[in-house]
């Protein structure tokens, strides 16, 4: 395509004729996921997508070009290479300097909202950071989602984040978080993130009701928080005493600003055995299939004659 993104023709014409799509980001097959596997994931993820009768569109920058829709080389080109973290911010740059990169939850929503796709899933959201107080560190997640018309469904965030901060901004930006099947906002390894949410779903039906009247009244991005199973989750007891370690460990270092959250993540990773990255895997595969599901029923309620879903409850 000649214009500033360019979009497949697959997710192109399913667009055009308002069948189901589900953008993806590749952060997490470029940088939050080991080699060699992240490639097998990435595919994986998107086979999982395309079971549940929706179109994957892997988001990414390759050779300069933003990219909705990757294809396997461009798949894997960005899986198995050095390549830079894009921020909406750094999109410009990149596009101008002929950079590869993986875009991250923010840029992914937005270059997918660019190309008319309304539902996007992923791992865990970003956040405020632990001592935002002073650092005013926060992800650009949170304010590209206050812009940009697009569904996120997702395992809410990481422990390693204030969650209690993410949510009075994501209030505070007038984003609603429903959570899919619970009535407690999930914090990402675990089912339980210790708060309650203000509206839940149990269908995706309904999940699709809601994201049609949010757009519908002017509303922008909207969280879909989905927690993995009991059963699927790391064991909550690990997860403290190793999440406790990694602060502890964190502070003794000195280490703060960008530096801290891959910093922990590692430390979690080594404490719990490498568990954390299966847990994410599991997550991030079931986030696609509950997308797509959505995705499906976005497209019958949203075509002529559809029919209202029930309405949510709320808490």
């Amino acid at each position: 395509m000649s214009g500033p993104v360019d979009v497949a023709e697959e997710v192109m014409a399913a667009v055009a004729a308002r069948r189901p799509v589900v953008a993806l980001e590749s952060t997490l097959v470029a940088h939050g996921l080991p080699r060699p596997g992240n490639l097998d994931v990435a595919r994986e993820i998107e086979a999982a997508v395309r079971a549940e009768g929706a179109v994957p569109a892997t988001v990414g920058v390759v050779g300069g070009r933003a990219t909705v829709g990757l294809d396997d080389a461009a798949l894997e080109r960005l899986a198995t290479r050095d390549v830079r973290k894009l921020g909406v911010r750094d999109l410009g740059p990149a596009a101008a300097l002929g950079c590869d990169g993986a875009t991250t939850v923010a840029s992914t929503a937005h270059l997918a909202a660019f190309a008319g796709v309304v539902i996007f899933a992923t791992g865990g959201l970003g956040g405020v950071h632990r001592g935002a107080r002073e650092t005013w560190d926060e992800s650009a997640d949170l304010v590209a989602l206050a812009r940009t018309r697009i569904a996120v469904v997702c395992a809410g965030v990481k422990s390693i984040l204030d969650v209690a901060a993410t949510m009075e901004r994501l209030e505070t930006l007038a984003v609603p978080v429903v959570g899919y099947g619970t009535d407690r906002f999930p914090g990402f390894y675990v089912r339980d993130g210790g708060h309650d949410l203000d509206w839940s779903v149990g269908t995706a039906a309904e999940a699709a009701a809601v994201i049609l009247a949010h757009h519908a009244l002017g509303g922008r991005g909207l969280v879909v928080a989905h927690p993995l199973p009991a059963d699927a989750q790391l064991d909550p007891e690990l997860h403290e005493r190793s999440l406790a370690g990694a602060l502890d460990a964190l502070a003794a270092a000195g280490i703060g600003g960008q530096h801290a959250t891959p910093f922990l993540l590692d430390h979690l990773h080594r404490a719990t055995g490498g568990a954390t990255v299966d847990v994410n895997v599991r997550l991030v595969l079931a986030n696609a299939r509950l997308a797509a599901r959505i995705a499906v029923e976005l497209t019958r309620r949203d075509a002529p004659g559809g029919g209202p879903a029930r309405a949510p409850t709320a808490q």
